[in-house]
């Protein structure tokens, strides 16, 4: 029996502990500088001007982090959003006794915007989600098919790409056909024959990722929109890699809808993400969670974001996230993606792995994607985990995929490169 002691003990234990969380989370925010470096610094020592970026994470600096195209990590001015956003919201003191922070039924506007701007769209064309998983299945579940009607996708989907489709399928009998992509793709005519030839007069819908989770690929995805565009087909993109990856527009694309996850490499809050349905097509698309406005044409792309109560401090960071890349500069970021993962590349390749990456420069940025037969791959994770703080990510038996977050540098690889060496040799020897 817990008498009074023995509770106030527990207690105060317990308080102690809790106090001890908070503090130590931000005693590290406080040691991350409050200003990013300065912009004229890139110019006299690149190198330098990323190492001063890399002080804005929390990941220790012992740590080596490969696996930015599964999850990426928050930066302080991110986090800081984030608690700001706590603060304000939890007081629950709006002026307006009607006025909500936690409410589902905002336009959220102060978010939509800057997101806009960032991926090239109007704000009614955005709603904001939890991520490319939950958009990718309001575009399967939305769009109007009947049995017998076909859906074209590629063999390199995310399952959070794929099986909402196959979901479809199984409960209302629509095809999935896939394209098989080649290991590696090499070059973007190559990618837009398979498509073409796949097209049948029963294919209503392209989807496809703009760069696959399975290799990285940049796929030629303002070429199949426009491919799909010319057969009267709508086209779907997972975009979950893109934003924060790389420069990209959604009106240049010519896609009809757009699907993506900002916490991978725009560094976004985890659960933050979009939809975006081009304005032609709004009206075609149906709720997939209903509530009030779900069919109300005239808020546009906003009715998709009506989910009820939301995690509003997460667009607080998100907002953040697209600010933080606008002050680097995303031609800054894209390029530092392209140059790391062509080194880690080049040097892999010097190992004698294989390639299943684009040998096409165009077709591939921030992720390298190897493929090392004989190499069991989990047992390398742990290895280069448990003994050297080095975290990469594979699939089964023998494939890595290498991401290059534009905070690593370039002795971070090397020590990569090391350890790879070391255990490839104990193995040999083994």
């Amino acid at each position: 029996m817990l008498n009074r002691r023995r509770f106030l003990t527990a207690t105060t234990t317990g308080l102690a502990a809790a106090f001890t969380v908070r503090p130590s989370l931000l005693a590290q925010l406080e040691k991350a500088p409050a200003s990013l470096p300065d912009a004229a610094s890139f110019g006299t020592n690149e190198d330098a001007y990323w190492a001063a970026l890399r002080k804005q994470f929390l990941i220790p600096e012992d740590e080596v982090y490969l696996n930015n195209g599964t999850v990426g990590s928050s930066p302080a001015p991110v986090l800081r959003a984030i608690f700001d956003g706590y603060n304000t919201t939890e007081k629950l003191d709006q002026h307006d006794p009607e006025d909500y922070p936690i409410w589902g039924y905002a336009a959220w506007n102060e978010f939509r915007d800057p997101l806009a701007a960032f991926v090239g769209c109007t704000r009614d064309e955005i709603a904001l989600l939890r991520n490319a998983t939950e958009a990718n299945s309001y575009i399967a579940n939305g769009v109007d098919l009947k049995a017998g009607d076909e859906v074209l996708i590629t063999d390199q989907e995310h399952p959070g790409g794929e099986h909402p489709w196959d979901l479809r399928a199984k409960r209302y009998g629509i095809v999935v056909r896939k394209v098989t992509l080649p290991k590696p793709v090499k070059s973007a005519g190559q990618v837009l024959n398979l498509f073409s030839d796949a097209i049948t007069p029963r294919t209503r819908v392209m989807f496809f990722s703009h760069v696959t989770t399975n290799t990285g690929v940049v796929l030629p995805a303002k070429e199949l929109c426009a491919l799909a565009r010319s057969k009267g087909i709508l086209s779907a993109v997972d975009g979950a890699h893109v934003p924060g990856m790389m420069r990209f527009n959604l009106h240049e694309l010519g896609c009809d809808m757009y699907s993506s996850s900002p916490h991978k490499w725009l560094q976004a809050p985890k659960g933050s993400g979009f939809l975006f349905v081009r304005d032609e097509v709004i009206d075609r698309v149906w709720n997939t969670i209903a509530t009030e406005g779900w069919d109300d044409f005239k808020i546009r792309a906003e009715r998709f974001q009506r989910i009820g109560s939301s995690n509003v401090p997460a667009l607080w960071g998100l907002r953040a996230s697209i600010k933080l890349a606008n002050d680097i500069g995303i031609d800054k970021i894209e390029r530092r993606h392209r140059q790391l993962c062509d080194y880690i590349l080049t040097e892999m390749m010097k190992r004698g792995v294989e390639s299943w990456t684009s040998p096409d420069p165009a077709m591939r940025c921030a992720i390298a994607t190897v493929n090392v037969p004989g190499l069991q791959r989990m047992d390398l994770e742990k290895s280069l985990w448990t003994n050297h703080k080095i975290r990469v990510r594979g699939g089964e038996p023998s494939k890595l995929r290498l991401s290059t977050p534009y905070y690593l540098e370039k002795k971070d690889i090397d020590r990569f490169l090391e350890k790879y060496d070391e255990y490839r040799k104990e193995k040999r020897q083994a």
